[in-house]
């Protein structure tokens, strides 16, 4: 499927990914933990070997098989669900980075499964993830993750495993001869783009496909993030809002699977900043359960552009790191409900404590879901001061 010439390359990029979305540079002795899934085993052994190459500490960690998931939380006990493992904490304070290898045999088998206590299990954890993020808002830490092909996912978007493997080397250009040299390209060119919305003064956000009628309010000290090696790969241009200012029907045209569930046809109304209305063709009970997880899930955390000239990406790949990044014939926004990203404030990092990101606007919750919709749109800024731009039509940015 992969090459051993094409690991080493994925590997390499995988290594430009975690050491561009660190401020700070790596430096021998650096302890960095690599999740992976089972079928991802080939890449983990190529990028522990270059991690020992490049003189860091990697500490390697597989995630639960799709089998142990269904026992932990088909017959985990609450208090088995909530219980944090000696050490974990004491990791995680200490890492100064993390690669995830993302490899699901499964994408349904917790479709039986009491999705409270999924959410049970994500709000148990939240600490830990707030961990890493304080660590990389002072440039301590940062982290990266990619996916690597399987049959089970291979099945689920509806393509063989030799054309969904394409679909991945084509879109994190392993196919190149340097695909580091080409995501250097990408960065330069979606900085470009970041640069020019920055220096608009927008009020507000207004989309407007076939389903969608929806009013994002970017919020005070906010600044656009894009290919910042985070997600390999990544094409979009996003930021986190001021959850009080939405209004409006966003629709997800796009398949979603989460936490074993598959979801399709979701439609959000929101009112005062807050989910009101959930409809879905397929999974709505699931999306209602998932948006009560906690009092910020039915927020909005992010809000997203993917120009199709800069994505390679062709086909719905039943991966949300892929389909969030769709090209297509129009390109794609999504929003996630739930969690913001910290690093989306414009002022010094390092002084964004909870009291503030609530003064401005930053959603806080467990949840983080990303929902894709790819119908041709047009997305207007809202000028202070009156007037409007339009920045993005037909799948492209318009700057």
């Amino acid at each position: 499927m992969f090459s051993a010439n094409e690991l080493e390359k994925y590997a390499r990029t995988l290594w430009w990914g975690l050491t561009t979305a660190r401020t700070k540079p790596y430096v021998p002795g650096d302890v960095i933990l690599l999740r992976f899934d089972q079928d991802a085993t080939p890449l983990a052994e190529a990028m522990y070997d270059l991690l020992i190459q490049e003189g860091m500490v990697p500490v390697p960690r597989q995630n639960l098989t799709p089998g142990m998931e269904l026992s932990f939380y088909g017959k985990g006990s609450d208090s088995q669900i909530k219980t944090i493992a000696p050490g974990d904490r004491e990791l995680t304070e200490n890492l100064s980075g993390l690669i995830s290898l993302i490899a699901p045999a499964s994408l349904t088998h917790l479709s039986s499964v009491d999705s409270a206590k999924i959410g049970l299990s994500a709000v148990a954890r939240k600490f830990l993830r707030e961990i890493m993020e304080g660590r990389e808002q002072t440039g301590a830490f940062g982290w990266t993750l990619c996916a690597y092909p399987t049959a089970e996912q291979a099945r689920c978007a509806g393509l063989s495993l030799a054309q969904y493997a394409a679909q991945i080397k084509q879109a994190c250009f392993l196919d190149q001869p340097d695909p580091v040299a080409q995501w250097r390209a990408v960065h330069a060119e979606v900085t470009r783009v970041k640069e020019a919305l920055g220096r608009l003064e927008i009020e507000r956000l207004h989309i407007e496909s076939a389903h969608c009628d929806l009013y994002v309010t970017p919020g005070a000290e906010r600044r656009w993030l894009g290919v910042s090696g985070h997600n390999i790969p990544s094409f979009e241009v996003f930021l986190s809002p001021d959850w009080r200012g939405t209004e409006g029907v966003y629709f997800a045209d796009q398949p979603s699977y989460r936490s074993g569930n598959r979801v399709e046809g979701v439609r959000l109304t929101f009112k005062a900043g807050r989910v009101v209305s959930v409809t879905a063709a397929q999974g709505e009970e699931f999306v209602n359960k998932q948006l009560a997880m906690d009092e910020g899930a039915a927020r909005l955390g992010e809000f997203s552009l993917t120009d199709r000239r800069h994505s390679k990406i062709g086909a719905f790949m039943a991966s949300t790191l892929f389909d969030e990044n769709f090209g297509g014939p129009f390109g794609n926004c999504h929003v996630a409900v739930g969690a913001s990203y910290a690093d989306t404030y414009a002022g010094d990092q390092a002084s964004l404590d909870a009291a503030r990101k609530e003064a401005l606007g930053f959603n806080d919750s467990a949840l983080h879901w990303d929902l894709v919709n790819t119908e041709d749109k047009t997305v207007t800024a809202l000028l202070k001061g009156g007037g409007s731009q339009l920045i993005y039509a037909g799948g492209e940015f318009a700057l």
